[in-house]
């Protein structure tokens, strides 16, 4: 098919790229100039695991181009995708002026039948909306439907699960677009939800805020589990053997981070609260997760006792392994707090050193582990990479001044680190 993805950010560059990969002839649209010249030099914005050899394959193909132009891209396509943004306001509800925009646009450039679907996490009813805004600037009257194709790809895994869903939900309400959407997906083996458009847009918010409400839950025991000598790992694995829990999501640590989690959560409260439904839950795992990061700091306050002038060490600081993603990262406001307190503070991530130059202030960024712990006083571990897994502690410890980690993803044996001859804190053990 041929296929316009508007919005080159995460979600529009990996669905545009994975499409190309199925057969499919994609237009991806962006209104970043920098952004559209970089993709066109092949260079990718952000980092994400084999995204550049897709694209680089499908573009030396001809099945994959990028453009700033959405009435070239609307003209030629038949499924045209919107993968555009959907920050937060301040009092959490989504800001959907870019999709009204682009809604309005794809309407004065139709031709002839267009399927226009929403990928963007967006709140229930957005798709009245986009049909309303589409039928108020489509002048020429012509034919078109909307559907909703909420995205569920983990940063990091971003191909993977496009390529293996574990479903794919398709919100449409006339045969013709579920049909067309079906076909799009064919070469993919997995289960395909076909529901209304506003179920599917539920199930995606859904979805997230009952994720983050299990991380957030594994937090709290984790808490308890400080409190009474228990180990949240032994919990949390013993938890996850049941069936109906699963282990997924039950890793506890100083909180989740990302763009999709928090944006996604203060959204779905936004929105009930407007149903006339106050969502308690959510707000108190909001509460928990915010919490955890002070939990950390507390760590540091009762090992280091003074923080200021003291040199630390901090290991990570995108939200999670294998991303540059540096929005929402817990790592932010636990640096902004210690350099606040007047602390020094030393970092290095492997991916997000670019992004977390423009974030951090008052940070000296290192190019390696060892240059960070070196002559520190403590050594935090704030993003679990396999880096810093697999690096060599008895270098490590004779480099720091002070052989003390405090670890916020628990990803070392205490026992083992105990033996090497650290002083070693994690979370909930």
């Amino acid at each position: 098919m041929n296929i316009a993805i508007i919005g080159a950010g995460y979600v529009g560059l990996v669905t545009g790229a994975c499409f190309a990969e199925l057969g499919n002839k994609v237009i991806c649209v962006d209104n970043d100039p920098e952004k559209i010249a970089l993709l066109k030099k092949l260079k990718m914005p952000f980092y994400e695991k084999g995204l550049d050899k897709m694209v680089k394959k499908n573009v030396t193909a001809g099945r994959l181009v990028f453009t700033d132009s959405i009435e070239s891209a609307v003209k030629k396509s038949l499924v045209i995708f919107i993968c555009v943004g959907t920050p937060p306001k301040e009092d959490g509800e989504a800001d959907l002026s870019y999709v009204e925009n682009v809604a309005a646009q794809i309407a004065r450039n139709m031709t002839s039948y267009r399927l226009i679907i929403e990928k963007s996490t967006v709140p229930v009813e957005t798709g009245s909306w986009i049909e309303r805004t589409i039928k108020i600037n489509n002048k020429k009257g012509i034919k078109f439907d909307v559907a909703s194709n909420p995205e569920f790809l983990k940063e990091g895994t971003a191909i993977e699960d496009f390529m293996h869903p574990d479903r794919i939900v398709i919100g449409a309400e006339t045969k013709k677009a579920k049909d067309l959407l079906a076909r799009l997906y064919s070469p993919i083996k997995s289960e395909i939800v076909i529901t209304d458009i506003k179920s599917a847009e539920l199930i995606k918010h859904a979805s997230n805020s009952f994720l983050a409400t299990k991380i957030s839950f594994i937090n709290s025991i984790a808490n308890i589990c400080e409190k009474t000598g228990a180990d949240i790992e032994k919990v949390s694995y013993g938890m996850g053997l049941d069936k109906r829990i699963n282990r997924a999501f039950l890793k506890s640590g100083i909180g989740y981070g990302g763009f999709c989690f928090p944006k996604d959560l203060d959204a779905f409260i936004n929105i009930s609260e407007k149903m006339g439904y106050d969502f308690s839950i959510l707000k108190s795992v909001r509460k928990v997760n915010e919490g955890q990061k002070q939990v950390f700091l507390k760590k540091i306050e009762k090992e280091l006792w003074i923080v200021k002038d003291k040199h630390i060490g901090v290991l990570g600081l995108a939200f999670k392994p294998n991303t540059d993603d540096m929005r929402f990262a817990p790592s932010i406001d636990i640096i902004n707090h210690l350099v606040e307190a007047g602390a020094n503070i030393k970092a290095y991530d492997p991916k997000a050193l670019e992004k977390a130059e423009s974030v951090l202030k008052g940070v000296t960024f290192c190019k390696d582990v060892y240059a960070v712990a070196k002559d520190s006083d403590a050594l935090l571990v704030l993003t679990e990479w396999q880096e810093f897994k697999d690096m060599d502690l008895c270098r490590v410890k004779k480099l720091l001044k002070n052989p003390l980690i405090i670890d916020g993803r628990n990803i070392f044996d205490p026992a083992k680190m105990r033996k090497l001859g650290f002083k070693y804190i994690s979370m909930g053990r």
